[in-house]
């Protein structure tokens, strides 16, 4: 009876899950029940999946609406119904399109006019798929409308938006939220009826009893109802690449057959029973056409010769390897297919592509030609729910509140028993619609290739990016079958792909070997000890103060202690105590007799220690006699998606349960639960981090043969963990020669002529796209300005971007002091401002000036550079007001072990954290004046007395500590030095 039901997915609207609605059925005596979300189908998969559990007949719908204004409901009576529906829906939230008044005319589509609408509209002329929806307030009223002569028209169309009056007060709440307009100011017509209330069954048909027609024809519907999906049953993924599953077969053997010999110039008995069980495999769970695809996507990124990496439990696979899919050797690394692929493994196969983020898009431009032609591809939303701080915050500005107090709630140091009325009422509703969803965006890399429609299981928006996208998010996706692609865009990719383009124009003389050929790099003497000394920066994963620490702990200076690096890294193991624990056993191979045997005997790579995904599984499996299945559950839960599912808890308690009986001792069970539990979903799979090390790799053979180009490809791709000033002191700490931008030398972005580097016009703050552009224009077509003027009549700037070039000194070709061109720019710059570039056929004589006397003061370019790039190019340490005393230097630590010095550093980065007492402690990061690292660590006490002041030159003073090899100075007290001060504005 209850054909208009919304949830909290009807975003700042409804006020409870799909859950609370199917229990509410349940409890009122309802046997079946539609989803009708406001514009929205978010959650329609997810009912229809939960309703089974509650024995509801579920129905599909749609509650159309301009505004807050209803337009019309519409109930699809099948899957081909849904589908129309979705695809009206969709169409008018891609074109911003109002929805008409007139339903559109769909088979097998019921749609429902409120009867208010009805009588708005004067409407009389009704289709056969047409109904007039009564609410119980309608009832009086009916009997004296001449469609009464129809009662075949009329149904029960009750609305259902709240549970109690606290629910309608939270719908108000959302609703002014939503209009960002006071709570006292909330447009009645904004908010829904307090009545729409489900009310027990019996007690509904008593209202209705005088109306049989009513319930009858209501029931005639719902009985006429017959949509269904099928979940965890079959994937609904693209199921076939050729014209037959046959062929896909053949094609998939015949590509794996063909680079065999590529991969693998000695091809074992070992390498071919592996691809035999594989092939198999995928076979039989039907992925054939999954492994097509993606080889087809990359073919076309090889052909485009876009640089990509697949990562992800994917590298476990040897098909993936022999497709080009991923470049890591299974076979090499010993990965164990089943992590990614087999019978019990409850969450589906996934490979992770990454690409350059300037190629990205493309990318998904050719799937979406590819395979979308008739709509079966889309993009995944993500939902964004009201945490603390928002809901403080939005609710905050309903009641009125102003911003001192929001913020104190905010920031959630309160005593709630403390709070006056309002700021009272805003912290107990926020706690309500803690976890609301309240945004839908778009997941960061989750594409969908269905073999049906997408509209058949969802309707879809067209945000900024162009591309259409579900309502529903990737839990609800792959419990319908629908198993994602994972395309994402990186930066580190575009660094090695531009880094090999200015090698060859930098270095023309040098033949670069194959930046994909990764196996010649792996034992690269030469490489292995540049990473020995942590020296990263600038390289894919591993540039970070973390990891360049654990770099030199480890003194990692192979593949495949990288491969475990970059798993211990993180927070999973290092938040376990298991990273310590890890590099102990790895360094002092007396310590690994502290491992348990049992789990040393499972885990004897990384010394009885959980490193990897697969680890988990593992120890599931083998420690607590958990079946496969049962330990992917396990794995799956850590990563907090299924945790609150009760699948995941059953399992947790038979772990216990099969440890104590096979006689471990409870604390034993509970450290190795601990470990599993502090995982947390951040563990990497061993291919995943194998992968990773793949990119690291490349990357740190171009900085290390290549430096000066490897550097400026990643200025030009956003840096990476660091600032760009870090990257600009790497290229000088190699050689390179720095230059201000220059009008002749620079282009948009950073460029370099042997060891020359010129930083780019895009580096200047507040210098705009078009000015760029306009000088590399005419530059290119008419030859390099001969001076001032001559770029004054060429290039038509205006006297701000003009003043931008001229103070960061980028005509110091001409020699002239940058004052007197200040001067000259007013006199010289055009009355009437032109908006292109024109070539004079005359230009006009050059004027000479008589300049005033100009004084200037040296440091007058260093403080230009401050402002306009953010950093200056010269020696930060001769900058400061007193000068910095010859001393203690960053190579000089290790001599000093034990002892209090005194040594100066330039902060590079500091990182905030808090010990398990929540007391809030710094790790910095600091160069010496020879600009080598100092690496400090600040507890509490230290850190609340002598807190970071911004970027500068520090006085640091404290103890010189050493763990496994890596040294540490722990402050005991920290000074700012001033900088000089600008003479012109003193």
């Amino acid at each position: 009876m209850y054909l208009n039901n919304h949830t909290y997915y009807s975003l700042r609207y409804g006020t409870f899950s799909e859950e609370d609605l199917l229990q509410m059925a349940v409890q009122n005596g309802y046997e079946s029940l539609a989803i009708t979300d406001i514009n929205n189908t978010s959650v329609t998969l997810n009912f229809f999946r939960l309703a089974k559990k509650y024995n509801i007949k579920p129905i599909a719908g749609i509650d159309f609406r301009n505004g807050a204004e209803p337009m019309y409901v519409g109930i699809a009576h099948n899957n081909s119904a849904y589908l129309e529906l979705n695809n009206f829906l969709s169409h008018h939230l891609h074109h911003r399109i109002p929805f008409p008044e007139t339903a559109p005319d769909i088979s097998d589509v019921s749609f429902i006019f409120s009867f208010e609408t009805v009588l708005k509209q004067e409407k009389s002329i009704f289709r056969p798929n047409e109904r007039i929806g009564v609410d119980l307030k309608d009832l009086k009223k009916i009997s004296f409308n001449h469609l009464i002569r129809r009662p075949e028209l009329w149904v029960l169309c009750l609305s259902n938006t709240f549970r109690n009056k606290t629910d309608f007060n939270i719908h108000r709440l959302l609703r002014a939220v939503d209009n960002n307009t006071l709570l006292s100011k909330l447009d009645p017509l904004e908010q829904a009826s307090p009545n729409e209330i489900m009310l027990p069954k019996q007690q509904l048909l008593d209202r209705v009893k005088d109306f049989p027609f009513l319930i009858q024809n209501t029931q005639d519907l719902i009985d006429s109802c017959e949509t269904s999906f099928s979940f965890n049953a079959e994937h609904q993924n693209k199921k076939k690449f050729t014209e037959s599953k046959a062929k896909d077969i053949q094609l998939l053997r015949h590509l794996c057959l063909e680079n065999l010999p590529k991969r693998y110039p000695v091809v074992t008995p070992e390498i071919q029973q592996r691809l035999e069980k594989e092939l198999k495999t995928i076979e039989e769970m039907d992925f054939v056409s999954f492994f097509l695809v993606n080889w087809d996507i990359i073919s076309y990124a090889q052909r485009k010769n876009y640089f990509y990496v697949g990562r992800g439990s994917g590298a476990n696979s040897i098909v993936a390897y022999l497709l080009r899919i991923t470049d890591v050797d299974p076979i090499e690394l010993n990965l164990y297919f089943e992590r990614f692929m087999n019978v019990y493994r409850t969450s589906p196969p996934d490979f992770d592509i990454d690409f350059s983020w300037r190629d990205r898009e493309d990318v998904t431009n050719y799937i979406f030609d590819r395979y979308g032609k008739n709509g079966e591809v889309s993009l995944i939303a993500t939902y964004s729910t009201y945490r603390h701080s928002a809901a403080m915050r939005e609710l905050g500005k309903v009641f009125g509140l102003p911003k001192h107090e929001i913020d104190i709630l905010s920031d959630g140091k309160y005593d709630p028993t403390q709070l006056e009325s309002y700021a009272k009422l805003v912290h107990q509703y926020g706690r309500l619609i803690h976890d609301f969803p309240n945004l839908r965006s778009v997941h960061a890399s989750g594409i969908l290739i269905s073999e049906k429609p997408i509209h058949y299981f969802s309707a879809t928006d067209l945000p900024p990016k162009g591309f259409p996208t579900t309502h529903f998010d990737m839990i609800i996706a792959e419990d319908a079958g629908l198993y994602k692609y994972d395309i994402l865009g990186q930066r580190g990719l575009g660094k090695i792909k531009e880094a090999t383009e200015i090698i060859k124009y930098n270095q023309p003389e040098k033949t670069l070997p194959d930046i994909h050929d990764t196996k010649p790099m792996f034992t690269d003497e030469k490489v292995n000890h540049m990473i020995k000394k942590g020296n990263c920066i600038g390289c894919f994963y591993v540039e970070s103060p973390a990891m360049r620490m654990l770099i030199r702990k480890l003194e990692v200076d192979n593949y495949l202690l990288l491969v475990a690096a970059s798993s211990i890294i993180r927070p999973g193991v290092a938040q376990s105590g298991m990273m310590r624990e890890y590099i102990m056993r790895h360094k002092y191979p007396e310590k690994r007799k502290d491992a348990h045997p049992t789990l040393y005997e499972i885990m004897p790579e990384t010394y009885g220690v959980m490193v990897y995904q697969e680890d988990v599984i593992k120890v599931a499996h083998q420690f607590a006699d958990l079946s496969l299945g049962e330990a992917d559950v396990l794995r799956r839960g850590m990563s907090g998606k299924f945790r609150s599912r009760n699948e995941m808890h059953l399992v947790q308690q038979k772990f216990f349960n099969n440890c104590l009986k096979k006689g471990y001792p409870e604390q034993l069970v509970k450290d190795v639960w601990r470990q599993i539990e502090s995982f947390a979903g951040y563990a990497f799979a061993k291919g995943h981090s194998a992968s990773y090390a793949v990119e690291s790799y490349q990357s740190l053979f171009l900085k290390c043969y290549y430096p000066l180009e490897y550097m400026v490809a990643v200025i030009n791709n956003g840096g990476g963990y660091y600032t760009r000033e870090l990257y600009f002191h790497e290229a000088r700490m190699n050689g390179g020669i720095l230059h201000a931008p220059c009008i002749n030398k620079s282009f948009s972005q950073t460029v370099i002529y042997k060891k020359d580097i010129y930083l780019g016009f895009n580096l200047l703050n507040n210098i705009d796209e078009n000015s760029m552009e306009l000088i590399e224009t005419e530059r290119n077509e008419n030859g390099e300005f001969t001076s001032f003027q001559d770029f004054v009549n060429r290039v038509p700037l205006g006297i701000e971007q003009m003043d931008i070039l001229i103070r960061i000194n980028a005509f110091r070709f001409t020699q002239i002091p940058k004052r007197n061109l200040l001067w000259q720019v007013y006199s010289l710059q055009p009355k009437n401002k032109k908006t292109q570039a024109t070539k004079e056929l005359f230009p006009p004589p050059e004027r000479n000036f008589d300049m005033p006397n100009l004084t200037s003061n040296p440091l007058e370019d260093v403080f230009d550079q401050i402002e306009l790039l953010g950093f200056a190019l010269s020696d930060p340490f001769s900058l400061t007001a007193e000068k910095v005393p010859d001393g203690l230097l960053a190579k000089d630590l290790p001599f000093n072990l034990n002892k209090t010095v005194s040594i100066y550093g330039y902060l590079v980065t500091a990182k905030y954290t808090k010990t398990h007492k929540k007391e809030v402690m710094h790790f910095g990061t600091f160069l010496d004046r020879a600009g080598h690292w100092i690496d400090t660590v600040h507890f509490p006490m230290v850190a609340k007395k002598y807190p970071f002041q911004g970027k500068g030159i520090y006085k640091l003073t404290g103890k010189v500590t050493e763990e496994f090899g890596f040294y540490t100075l722990q402050i005991y007290k920290m000074r700012k030095l001033a900088f000089m001060k600008d003479q012109r504005f003193v």
